[in-house]
């Protein structure tokens, strides 16, 4: 069976909430549980665990990972074979997210997920990503070592063991965001952050498909395909979109004029300038100025 994909956006970022290690003798299996309310990634250590969630069925090997949902149930659909070890990481997240049967549904669903998130994370205005984790996955040698670190911190005092644990939670997820990339289609990922990275460098400049292709050395075309794959937009949107979202935390932390602010993000005419935020944002910079500072 293909893994599902649990897609996330962030800020926030997925924080950790507590972990151990669970024990099953032969001939026991995993507890049925139910809306438990947060994320449960489990990983087995030694033998095999037979999960189910909803209607389907899964079995995890040895240095395996499976993430259970917050809002479904799930229980053992069949006894260990054999003594079986597992560790288990509770997590959450007050940010939006999805299941998804593939990278390519999670990434045609990115924008209305962004969208969902930006309504119920008061981020009206801050730079948000995704972060893809697998449901089921083989994990590599690097993420069972820091994984070990979970368990290295026993004799820290509680305050500091705690703050590592976080750490090392989020170094976690990230190699498994990563891995999981890389494994899907690295080349049009790898691109496609390389091209967002240089907008986002050089977004106060005059930028142009021309510019791209002579600083980057692809031809327009492909890094139009790689970014649609992976931002759901192509780099010239994906302009417009960043010097939009510079320009609204300027509107809300300056008395700038939006002559000013349209040419400190890039816009060579205020006029264009508004006619592009109103069309993203639904109203004009200065109505979201005074929408935002509370002003009727």
């Amino acid at each position: 069976m293909s893994s599902p994909i649990l897609h996330f956006i962030s800020p926030p970022i997925p924080y950790f909430i507590d972990c151990g290690r669970a024990y099953y003798g032969e001939g026991e299996r995993h507890i049925t549980r139910n809306n438990i309310g947060v994320f449960d990634l489990v990983v087995v250590t030694k033998g095999t665990l037979h999960l189910g969630e909803g209607s389907s069925e899964w079995t995890i090997g040895t240095g395996e990972s499976f993430i259970l949902r917050p809002d479904a149930s799930h229980y053992g659909t069949e006894p260990c074979k054999t003594d079986t070890e597992i560790i288990w990481i509770h997590f959450n997240t007050f940010g939006a997210w999805d299941e998804c049967s593939s990278m390519g549904k999670c990434l045609d669903n990115q924008s209305a997920l962004i969208a969902a998130h930006k309504q119920n994370a008061y981020l009206n205005h801050s730079e948000v990503c995704s972060v893809f984790l697998p449901k089921h996955a083989k994990l590599t040698a690097k993420a069972m070592d820091i994984l070990g670190q979970f368990f290295q911190l026993e004799d820290e005092a509680r305050s500091l063991r705690n703050w590592k644990r976080q750490s090392s939670f989020q170094l976690f997820i990230q190699h498994l965001d990563r891995e999981l990339a890389q494994t899907s289609d690295g080349t049009a990922f790898q691109l496609a952050e390389k091209v967002e990275l240089y907008i986002r460098q050089n977004y106060t400049g005059k930028l142009t498909n021309s510019t791209l292709r002579s600083e980057l050395n692809y031809h327009p075309n492909y890094m139009a395909k790689c970014m649609l794959k992976v931002y759901g937009m192509t780099p010239m949107d994906y302009l417009v979109h960043y010097r939009i979202e510079q320009a609204k935390k300027l509107l809300l932390q300056t008395e700038w004029s939006v002559g000013r602010i349209a040419e400190e993000v890039g816009f060579q005419h205020g006029s264009y300038f508004t006619f592009c935020f109103s069309a993203k944002e639904g109203i004009t910079p200065l109505a979201f100025r005074r929408k935002s500072m509370g002003h009727a």
